[in-house]
């Protein structure tokens, strides 16, 4: 019976991937085979979606994730029970560069309380990480290659990336001691996140496709020439998925594993709108330049040559209409009368 632990288990990916557990029933659990889905816990600020609630699988911890799993929290046993711990809890990128203290707590201080409470348990459960492509940069003094490979070094240049890069550390090591098994996955920009905007550096990415499906009007901050690398929500669950899964041999290493990417230019995304929903969907969109946020995205690789992941049989999506399609299939989203300016 696996036992499963999602922090972040309200927000976007942990809803998702608590259904995908939920209603395959089972896992294969890394070096123990198929398992049966027993209990799912979430822990999160937020309560979960109706559907998840509902289920008497389920279980729900909300409150402050640090405080959740720390000395005498509610979350203590959950962990004490866990085979597999999903940890996708963060303050994300942009809210960390205005809120140095934010990051370094929730991102930071919450990773390493999370870490120990899993030490202290004693059950040497897979905890999976999600990282970020923000663990790499570029800068004068270490000048990115046109192509990043599983040998790059990490050079990250805002405070979430250099937080995630930390963690991924701790989790090495947490490794390295025999406390638990950690993977890390170095997870691309999501795009299409439905829902509500967030406050990620890459956030728009999602909006100025979400926004005018809706009707709406959206705002894009970089220049049409940025190049980025997306990953499909569902891309992104499997690559999670994988790291719980895979063997230790399969997985090769303590070091986080990169995913493949879809490179594109934000104005190839805007054209691939345009073939799904028309003209008029692509007109909702604003170009107005933010340089912080695009000194931020600009730092970031966008070509990957992701040969461990490769290995591991995770692949990048074929293209980039075929993930709007998946979009509107699971949202029922659909471009409506284009409003007007003011």
């Amino acid at each position: 019976m696996a036992r499963i632990v999602i922090t972040g288990g309200s927000g976007f990916l942990g809803t998702r991937l608590a259904r995908v557990l939920l209603s395959a029933g089972e896992l294969r659990l890394a070096g123990r085979g198929v398992e049966t889905v027993s209990q799912v816990t979430l822990m999160d600020r937020v309560l979960p979606v109706a559907d998840l609630a509902a289920d008497p699988r389920v279980d729900v911890i909300t409150g402050d994730l640090a405080d959740a799993v720390g000395p005498g929290g509610d979350g203590r046993q959950a962990l004490a029970e866990a085979d597999v711990v999903f940890h996708l809890a963060a303050a994300v990128s942009a809210e960390c560069e205005v809120d140095f203290d934010l990051g370094m707590r929730a991102n930071l201080q919450a990773t390493h309380t999370l870490l120990q409470a899993c030490r202290e348990a004693g059950r040497f459960p897979v905890l999976v990480f999600a990282s970020s492509l923000a663990v790499f940069g570029r800068s004068d003094d270490h000048p990115l290659p046109a192509v990043i490979d599983d040998d790059t070094l990490p050079n990250p240049q805002s405070s979430y990336g250099i937080q995630k890069f930390i963690c991924e550390q701790l989790l090495a090591d947490f490794t390295r001691k025999g406390f638990l098994r950690a993977r890390a996955v170095r997870l691309l920009t999501v795009c299409v996140r439905p829902g509500k905007p967030n406050a990620a550096a890459s956030g728009f990415l999602s909006g100025i496709i979400r926004e005018p499906l809706a009707g709406q009007r959206a705002t894009c901050p970089v220049d049409p020439s940025t190049e980025v690398a997306l990953v499909s929500p569902k891309k992104a669950i499997d690559a999670l998925l994988c790291a719980a899964t895979s063997s230790d041999e399969a997985w090769g290493g303590r070091t986080a594993v990169t995913l493949p990417a879809l490179t594109m230019t934000v104005a190839e995304m805007v054209r691939a709108l345009d073939r799904v929903a028309g003209p008029q969907a692509s007109s909702l969109i604003d170009w107005v330049p933010d340089p912080d946020i695009a000194r931020i995205v600009a730092s970031w690789p966008a070509r990957i040559r992701a040969n461990r992941a490769t290995r591991l049989g995770l692949a990048a999506d074929d293209d980039f209409d075929s993930v709007i399609r998946m979009h509107i299939s699971e949202t029922g989203s659909a471009p409506t009368a284009v409003p007007p300016r003011y």
